[in-house]
């Protein structure tokens, strides 16, 4: 067994960390100051996961997610730690491309409209619609039960709310759909306010004045740098298997025809539930069968690069538009990255006076998005951006960035699932799950979820497997 001790003869345990995304690394990072010797392993060729940044047109911005909640307090604090400076959006505005226009997006909490006067001047709501998102009906749900999002909006709301608004939000966050998403589990607060009674939106609730969002200037993924710039990171090692060896676990890596085997005394896997299912087979096997029933959407992000006289001006009071997937378009959504972040405007004034926005593309059972070439992504997206925001130009640069199978769907019933999950990996010793599958698939949440994977190590390390 490979054993390790410190300067005054104590065993100090070694820990491996199978995935490289933001979660896995925040639990190394939090394991590694716990004292643990710390391997983390992945098969990618670079660290980071659902972040990346790439050139485009000179300008290098994120491809992938490209901020995290700031009213969360794990992500912005984890960055702190780290010495990275955290910046917020700027006041332009969010919009709705919906009946024939951009109309505003007015204050929602997930898309549950918070002043229901704001929703109706912005015109997104036919008049029917707004008549019955004016009439609202509590939900009354029992302890413990769950329904999706767009049920319970549409039970308090109407169905124009979650068409026009809720299904734009939540196709954003998770690439699905309103009515197969959890309730308690991707929109916990939302059942506490639809389930009481009296009338939600007549008398808005007091502004919050704490930014909803913050970035990291030069790009999300400097997060994921930073965290792996202070670990044992083998990028390239594919983990085939995870087996129980005496003591501990063994690893089995390399190639299928010329396996390698290593020893090690607990084990994070921080992969997304496939490959978990397929890891966790030997030692969790009813965890492992539970995760391989999660669902997986798969998107695509276009990034534009234009000058900045082909800009209107109009688009730098905006911080771009989501799209309702009832209005039939291409793209689900544009970021005017140019207009949402002064860090971005500034890249691109340094690279010679260039604006940079991107779209995404697909929701849970598109594959056309995937399969389309670079030039028809492109063509369709520039095709929405006329349409919508008159923008007519050119781009001098693009760039597809595919994230297939990159965003996991919580259906009904996922927290439960999650139990059952964590149950089975917690009754073997020394094992520990995290990642954008099991407590929510933003950054702050997956720093959270990483944190949760490494207390449990920590907490349990007193006994090894036998």
């Amino acid at each position: 067994m490979h054993t390790v001790t410190d300067a005054s003869g104590t065993e100090v345990r070694r820990v491996a960390v199978i995935g490289a995304g933001i979660a896995g690394l925040t639990a190394a990072h939090a394991l590694r100051r716990a004292g643990r010797e710390v391997v983390v392993l992945d098969g990618a060729d670079r660290v980071g996961g659902k972040l990346r940044r790439a050139e485009v047109g000179g300008v290098v911005v994120d491809v992938g997610a490209e901020a995290m909640v700031n009213r969360r307090p794990e992500g912005v604090a984890l960055a702190a730690d780290l010495g990275l400076d955290v910046v917020h959006p700027t006041d332009a505005a969010a919009h709705v491309w919906t009946r024939g226009g951009l109309r505003r997006l007015p204050r929602t909490l997930l898309g549950a409209p918070l002043d229901l006067n704001a929703l109706e001047g912005a015109g997104i709501l036919t008049d029917d619609g707004m008549v019955r998102a004016r009439h609202q009906h509590a939900a009354h749900l029992a302890p413990g039960v769950d329904i999706s999002v767009g049920e319970l909006v549409a039970h308090r709301f109407g169905d124009e709310v979650v068409e026009r608004l809720v299904e734009p939000l939540l196709g954003g966050v998770y690439a699905g759909y309103a009515r197969g998403i959890s309730a308690r589990a991707a929109a916990p607060q939302l059942v506490p306010l639809l389930s009481a009674g009296g009338v939600v939106g007549e008398v808005p609730p007091p502004v919050d004045p704490t930014p909803f969002f913050a970035g990291i200037p030069g790009g999300m993924t400097r997060l994921a740098d930073a965290l792996a710039a202070g670990l044992d990171v083998r990028t390239g090692a594919m983990v085939r298997e995870v087996q129980r060896a005496e003591r501990g676990f063994l690893l089995v890596t390399g190639a299928a025809s010329a396996p390698l085997t290593e020893r090690v005394d607990e084990v994070v896997v921080a992969t997304p539930a496939h490959p978990a299912a397929r890891l966790l087979g030997g030692v969790a096997p009813s965890a492992a069968t539970e995760l391989a029933r999660f669902q997986y959407a798969s998107v695509v992000v276009v990034t534009l690069a234009f000058r900045l006289a082909q800009v209107l001006p109009e688009m730098f009071r905006e911080s771009g538009f989501l799209v309702p997937p009832v209005d039939g378009r291409r793209i689900k959504a544009a970021t005017f990255s140019f207009a949402k972040w002064d860090w971005v405007r500034r890249a691109g004034e340094d690279a010679g006076g260039l604006v940079v926005l991107r779209t995404s593309l697909g929701r849970l059972g598109d594959e056309l998005s995937l399969q389309a070439t670079d030039a028809e992504l492109v063509g369709w997206s520039l095709a929405d951006l006329r349409e919508a925001a008159g923008l007519s130009a050119v781009p001098v640069a693009t760039h597809v960035q595919r994230w297939g199978g990159g965003l996991p769907q919580y259906e009904v019933g996922h927290l439960d699932r999650v139990a059952r999950v964590r149950a089975a990996v917690e009754s073997v010793a020394g094992l520990a799950v995290c990642g954008a599958a099991y407590d929510g698939v933003g950054i702050a949440a997956c720093v959270a979820s990483g944190q949760a994977g490494a207390a449990r190590i920590i907490g349990t390390g007193a006994a090894l497997p036998d």
